[in-house]
């Protein structure tokens, strides 16, 4: 009994003392990268709110690197609630370099309790805050070392790096707690201190995939590859890869082009840039119309964007996508309708004059079979040629045989 009256307020001792207190508490860094839209909106307040619920947060670092928002009104201001308002101490770190907070997200880390930085950052382009909605900005970018001591509470090299900025929060008061972000341990008889656990948030995989979408340059990369995949498909007749590559393509363009401002006769100009190169495939290879088609492209990229001055389309990225889309119409298409559409003993000259059988209806496009292979062809719109009605060559149209019905000739 004497034993265990002792050893109650021992315990009661070591509950209480500092180092027990904070062996189970954690620091939460939920990261914000990229474009932020009304998805990374739902992911930062849900993880914030999750921290202060969850009881065993010491404090949340919302670490920014984001060039812009593009969310609504609505989406913004919750943003905002939540960081100028959170249920549990909250830190906003600029980092690392070379990060950048400009529109929207530079009012998100203007409303931070405390706000630190990492040397070599930046902030501007105050305005517009949700990108697009505005001409123009009322300020330029400022290097954050200018602001140490206004603006942000601490720039240095102790918030260079997440591990450093939780060490140098040791003892600082946020929302009127004093922060202990710093715990003792003891390793192979060897005392010292290290910072407290640390639990980084991010956004799950659909998340990022959908934001990786919200890019300009990718969502132009994604538009034209898939337009270009498209036409791959109808021409060369493969066995579907390049249909299933262009509607994940299409798909994920559209997610990025419905998020982002842009200027939609940009992206009419990249369909007609398209249209143009598969007629000049058709017809057997027209330069002046490829020439016009790859400078309209060229001008559908670096006009897409309507979100200056926080962030656009950039050179590489640009001629990355028209590159791609010229070696799919001007390389990839016609090798691989060659090897498709050709044996080794027949050239098509010789099939003039020759019977087979439609496999498509022709109107004014399809395909035929030919002396057991398989051909693009093209005849007349009135032709009526259906699935395996007979049909005789009777000419040849760039990479197309033209064809006509042979009506003593059907199966």
């Amino acid at each position: 009994m004497i034993r265990r009256l002792v050893l109650v307020p021992v315990l009661l001792l070591v509950l209480a003392s500092p180092a027990f207190a904070q062996s189970d508490r954690v620091v939460e860094i939920v990261r914000v990268e990229g474009i932020v839209d009304a998805r990374k909106v739902d992911f930062v307040v849900d993880a914030i709110e999750a921290a202060g619920r969850s009881g065993n947060v010491e404090v949340v670092i919302l670490q920014i690197d984001s060039p812009g928002f593009v969310g609504s009104p609505d989406d913004l201001a919750r943003m905002i609630e939540v960081v100028s308002q959170p249920p549990l101490p909250l830190v906003a770190w600029l980092g690392p370099a070379p990060a950048v907070a400009y529109g929207g997200m530079l009012a998100v880390l203007a409303h931070a309790p405390l706000r630190l930085a990492a040397p070599g950052t930046m902030i501007g382009h105050a305005n517009p805050a949700i990108a697009g909605t505005a001409d123009g900005g009322d300020q330029d970018p400022v290097p954050v070392e200018e602001l140490s001591g206004q603006f942000f509470s601490l720039v240095g090299g102790e918030t260079a790096s997440p591990r450093q900025v939780i060490q140098s929060l040791d003892g600082q008061v946020v929302a009127g707690v004093e922060l202990r972000t710093i715990r003792p341990f003891t390793s192979e008889g060897t005392e010292g201190v290290t910072v407290l656990e640390t639990v980084i948030r991010e956004p799950g995989a659909l998340d990022a995939l959908l934001g990786l979408t919200v890019r300009p340059d990718v969502a132009f990369f994604l538009l034209v590859a898939g337009l270009a995949l498209a036409a791959f498909e109808f021409y060369a007749i493969g066995p579907g890869i390049a249909a299933a590559l262009a509607a994940i393509c299409l798909a994920m363009a559209a997610h990025g082009l419905a998020v982002l401002p842009v200027r939609w006769w940009a992206v009419a100009l990249a369909l007609l840039s398209t249209f143009l190169l598969s007629v000049s495939y058709q017809r057997g290879r027209l330069p002046i119309i490829d020439a016009a088609a790859i400078s309209l492209l060229l001008v559908a990229g670096f006009a897409l964007g309507d979100a200056a001055p926080q962030f656009g389309t950039t050179i590489p990225g640009v001629v990355l996508s028209v590159v791609v889309v010229g070696f799919l119409f001007l390389v990839a298409m016609p090798t691989v309708a060659r090897s498709r559409f050709s044996t080794p003993t027949i050239g098509r000259e010789s099939l003039i004059g020759r019977e087979g059988v439609a496999v498509t209806a022709v109107a004014p496009d399809g395909t035929v079979e030919i002396g057991g292979a398989r051909w693009k062809a093209v005849g007349h719109r009135e032709s009526g040629i259906e699935p395996g009605d007979g049909v005789r060559v009777v000419g040849i149209d760039g990479v197309f045989l033209s064809v006509e019905p042979n009506r003593e000739k059907s199966t």
